[in-house]
């Protein structure tokens, strides 16, 4: 299993930036997929998820309406699309197929100004 994120670096507040996380190793279009973020000294915590199918959303309260969820199975990536950033999204940011016990590398975000 593999899971590659990307898409993360400084931002100002109030700007966007779209994360990226591109999944091997298991049947992608089969799993429920969510990004979870991990700021310093705070537990993780999941912010968006999807469905296999993709027809169902959900997201956490602190980022709804701000930030979307997405996925491509053609190319076994899954989106984030966070807008309207605050410095209380800085934090490391991670997907993860929800049945299975394997976490990415992360990718940084920090918005900042």
């Amino acid at each position: 299993v593999q899971l590659v994120e990307s898409g993360g670096g400084l931002v100002q507040p109030g700007g966007s930036l779209r994360l990226s996380c591109v999944a091997a190793g298991f049947s992608f279009s089969d799993y429920y997929m969510a990004w979870f973020r991990q700021a310093p000294g705070k537990a993780r915590e999941r912010v968006a998820s999807i469905s296999s199918s993709g027809s169902s959303t959900d997201y956490a309260d602190s980022v709804k309406g701000r930030f979307t969820i997405s996925k491509h199975d053609g190319k076994n990536t899954v989106y984030l699309q966070m807008n309207n950033l605050r410095p209380e999204d800085t934090a490391v940011y991670f997907c993860k197929a929800m049945s299975l016990d394997f976490w990415g590398q992360g990718t940084q975000v920090t918005v900042s100004g």
